[in-house]
């Protein structure tokens, strides 16, 4: 098969995990914001399910720390690629997929 579709094949499922964790990171802080909020109405003290808070702060600091491990995948996948001696860009691409943010779709360009 041509290096050239094996890489694009690559990239895709690169900028479907991408667009996956940024998902999950943004979830996961609108269900921290949720969860604050529902402490104040329902009138609570501050120290009622602060474990819950902290395991929540917990989990987005592992969402962000993949977030930054998948800009490092990102950017060595970009090198492997021009070491292959893969310079083109396939037609088609400059439509964003489903999921994928305009931002995604710059970097998918730069692939």
């Amino acid at each position: 098969m041509d290096k050239v579709f094996v890489a694009k094949s690559v990239a895709n499922k690169l900028f479907t995990t991408e667009a996956a964790v940024d998902g999950a990171l943004i979830e996961a802080t609108e269900l921290l914001s949720e969860m604050l909020k529902a402490r104040t109405q329902v009138n609570t003290s501050l120290v009622f399910a602060d474990d819950v808070q902290v395991k929540m702060m917990e989990a987005m600091k592992a969402l962000s720390e993949a977030r930054t491990a998948m800009v490092a995948v990102h950017n060595e996948l970009n090198e492997a690629k021009l070491r292959l001696g893969i310079r083109t860009k396939m037609n088609g691409m400059d439509k964003p997929a489903e999921g994928v943010s305009r931002e995604q779709t710059v970097m998918r360009e730069a692939i």
